[in-house]
C-alpha cells in the first residue's frame, strides 16, 4: 500500500471477505456521506446543530434500524450494520450517533421489549424518519452507575406518572418520543413518552467543544402522565437497558474506525505534499514510524470489529466482547486522531482539515456509553472473576 492509496486503509484486504451485499451497503453509504454529508458537516459543527436535512435520505437508504428484522425493516446482517456505522463516522461522530441512537437504542428497545401493537405503530415511523427518538437513561448523578437513577414511574389507575430528569441525551431536543427508563415499585422499566406530553421538557445543551454536530439535551419530567400501555412490558431491570447499550457499543466499535481512517488518510495526503528541508515529510523517519504504528493499530481494530460482527451474526457475542471492542477501538481512534493532529502542525487546528474535529468528537465517544475505564473493569472482572467497580 503506497501513500497515495491510503484513502480507505485496508492493509490486510479485509474487504475481500465482504460479500456482494456488504460491499454494496458500504459503497452506498460512502457515496451518500461523500455527496450529501461531507459538504455540510463543517457548518453544522460550527453552528452546533445536527444537519436534520439528512434524516429523510438516511431513512430512504435504510440506515435507521438497518439490522432489525420484521415490521418493514431492512434486516441487514451485523457486518453490514457495522460498515454503515463506520462510513457515517468517517464523516462525523454526530452523524453516527444520530443513527445509533435511533436504531440501536430507541428502535431496538421497542423491538426487543415492546408489544406487537407498539412495534407495528412505532418501528415503521422511526425507520422512515417521520418520528425521531431519544434514549433517556443517563442522569446527572448516575454516570457509570445507571442503576442509581432517581427518575420514578408510579402507576395511578390506568396511567403511569413519571418524575425525574435525564442528562446527556442525544437527539433529545429534536425527538418526538423518548424511551425513558424509570424506577417502579417492582423494578426499572422503559416507557415510550411522547415529547409533547404535558410536563415533559427538553433543553438543548450548548457550549460543547465536542460532538457539536449532534444534539445533546437535558430532559425533565414533572408529573408526566402516559397511558398504562406505553410501558415496554418486557423491559425488566437495568439489564434490559444495558442490553440496548450493547447494541450501540457494537456500532461504536466499527464507527470509530471510520474516524481513525479519515484522520490517517488526511495526514497521508498532507505529509506527501508538505515540503520541509527540501523533501516531502513522508521521507522522514519519524513520520514513517508514526504512520506505521497508526496503520498497525487501525488494522488490528478492523480485524477485531470484523470478528465481533461474525460472533454477533452467529448469536454468540458476549457483552464482555463488546466491551473489548468499544474500549480498544475508541482508544486507538483517539490516539490516531491526536497523532495526526500533531503531524498536521498548525494546519491541524483549522476546520478545513477533518482531524481536530474527529479528535474532539472522539474525546466524547471515548467516554460515553461506558467510559474507557469501566470497559477495562468489565474485562478485568471477566478475567479474574472479581468485580472491582
Amino acid at each position: 500500500m503506497k501513500i497515495n492509496s491510503c484513502k480507505y486503509p485496508d492493509y490486510l484486504e479485509i474487504s475481500k471477505k465482504l460479500n456482494h451485499e456488504q460491499k454494496l451497503v458500504e459503497k452506498t453509504v460512502r457515496d451518500f456521506v461523500t455527496k450529501k454529508a461531507d459538504p455540510i458537516i463543517v457548518q453544522s459543527y460550527r453552528d452546533e446543530q445536527f444537519p436534520k436535512k439528512l434524516i429523510k435520505e438516511m431513512a430512504h437508504l435504510g440506515i435507521l434500524g438497518s439490522n432489525l428484522k420484521g415490521y418493514g425493516l431492512p434486516g441487514l446482517d451485523e457486518i453490514s450494520y457495522g460498515l454503515i456505522m463506520k462510513e457515517l463516522e468517517r464523516c462525523d461522530s454526530g452523524l453516527r450517533s444520530f443513527a445509533s441512537v435511533q436504531g440501536s437504542l430507541v428502535m431496538y428497545s421497542i423491538h426487543a421489549f415492546g408489544t406487537e401493537e407498539q412495534k407495528n405503530k412505532w418501528l415503521p415511523l422511526l425507520a422512515n424518519g417521520e418520528t425521531i427518538g431519544c434514549f433517556g437513561l443517563t442522569e446527572s448523578e448516575g454516570g457509570s452507575d445507571p442503576s442509581a437513577m432517581k427518575t420514578t414511574a408510579k402507576l395511578e389507575g390506568k396511567q403511569w406518572v413519571l418524575n425525574g430528569s435525564k442528562m446527556w441525551i442525544t437527539n433529545g431536543s429534536i425527538a418526538d418520543i423518548a424511551i425513558v427508563w424509570a424506577k417502579t415499585q417492582e423494578n426499572i422499566k422503559a416507557f415510550i413518552v411522547p415529547t409533547q406530553t404535558e410536563g415533559f421538557k427538553s433543553i438543548q445543551m450548548s457550549g460543547k467543544l465536542s460532538l457539536r454536530a449532534s444534539v445533546t439535551s437535558e430532559l425533565y419530567l414533572n408529573n408526566v402522565k402516559i397511558p398504562e400501555d406505553y410501558a415496554l412490558p418486557l423491559s425488566d431491570g437495568i439489564k434490559s437497558a444495558l442490553s440496548c447499550l450493547n447494541q450501540a457499543r457494537y456500532g461504536i466499535t466499527w464507527g470509530v474506525l471510520g474516524a481513525a481512517e479519515s484522520c490517517f488518510s488526511e495526514v497521508c495526503d498532507y505529509v506527501s505534499q508538505r515540503i520541509l528541508f527540501q523533501k516531502p515529510l513522508s521521507t522522514k523517519q519519524l513520520v514513517q514510524v508514526k504512520l506505521s504504528r497508526m496503520l498497525s493499530k487501525i488494522t488490528q481494530g478492523q480485524l477485531l470489529a470484523y470478528r465481533l460482527g461474525e460472533l454477533k451474526e452467529e448469536g454468540t457475542l458476549h457483552h464482555t466482547h463488546v466491551s473489548l471492542g468499544k474500549q480498544n477501538n475508541c482508544e486507538l481512534a483517539l490516539s490516531t486522531a491526536r497523532i495526526c493532529r500533531d503531524m498536521l502542525g498548525g494546519n491541524g487546528i483549522m476546520d478545513e482539515y477533518k482531524t481536530m474535529r474527529h479528535m474532539c468528537n472522539l474525546e466524547t465517544v471515548y467516554t460515553y456509553e461506558g467510559t474507557n475505564d469501566i470497559h477495562l473493569l468489565v474485562l478485568g472482572s471477566d478475567i479474574t472473576g472479581y468485580p472491582a467497580f
